[in-house]
């Protein structure tokens, strides 16, 4: 099994349809007892939460958002864990939305963290690479 999602921050590597989810979003995940749980916003999305459980390297839930445009969205994924060549996290999905037609696929990877001048940690933009 993959390490913990606990605290970590992931984008997606592409943008997906105007009005979802895009490499401007940023998802915090949370783990404890195999439950999983995200706030996530950037992008088209204002706020968006999701939650599910894990199941070694599967995470399985349920997600909603709120867009920029004041309408919200909600649907379900699946996804795998996996790590990078580098130790980073990646997320390999399977989505359908629940409140609209439409389901695709997608990935996020754990951004990279580097200390700032004054030792605070920065979120620098993640670079894509292939699935």
């Amino acid at each position: 099994m993959a390490r913990s999602l606990d605290g970590l921050v992931l984008a997606p590597v592409t943008d997906q349809a105007p009005g979802q989810v895009g490499t401007g979003t940023r998802f915090t995940y949370h783990e404890k007892d195999g439950e999983i749980w995200a706030e996530y916003a950037g992008g088209d999305i204002v706020r968006g939460y999701l939650v599910g459980t894990r199941r070694g390297d599967r995470l399985d839930f349920r997600y909603v958002q709120l867009k920029h445009d004041g309408g919200t969205s909600c649907g379900h994924c699946v996804s795998t864990v996996g790590e990078l060549p580098d130790g980073r996290v990646r997320l390999t999905e399977t989505w359908e939305w629940e409140s609209q037609a439409g389901s695709g696929t997608s990935v996020v990877e754990q951004v990279a963290r580097t200390p700032a001048v004054t030792g605070d940690p920065v979120v620098q933009q993640v670079t894509q690479h292939a699935p």
